[in-house]
């Protein structure tokens, strides 16, 4: 998973424009984000079609704010371009959460 530190406008337009990519918004002080991680390299692997970013909430605050992502750790998926879905909430997340939500897009 490629992480980026400071997501741009620009950026986001860029790594969105093709293909299926899921965001996942993050913050090195969450502790729900935190409890994710270990789990996010067998995600990626699962739903291989997909390119995956780690955004830094913090360092991405004028894109997040935009994105209206409030909560972390919160997914936002893309395809070609387009929004196609949001796992955006405060809430911790599970393993099979994420994955039954990405199911969900197909």
């Amino acid at each position: 998973m490629e992480e980026i530190k400071a997501l741009t406008e620009d950026k986001l337009q860029e790594i969105t424009k093709s293909g299926r990519v899921v965001l996942e918004f993050s913050a090195a002080w969450c502790p729900d984000c935190r409890f994710l991680d270990p789990f996010l390299p067998e995600i990626e692997k699962d739903f291989s079609e997909a390119k995956f970013y780690k955004i830094d909430r913090d360092d991405s605050i004028d894109v997040a704010k935009k994105l209206m992502i409030m909560g972390i750790p919160s997914f936002v998926v893309y395809q070609d371009g387009k929004e196609i879905g949001r796992l955006v909430n405060k809430d911790r997340k599970t393993k099979d959460e994420v994955e039954k939500f990405l199911r969900s897009l197909d």
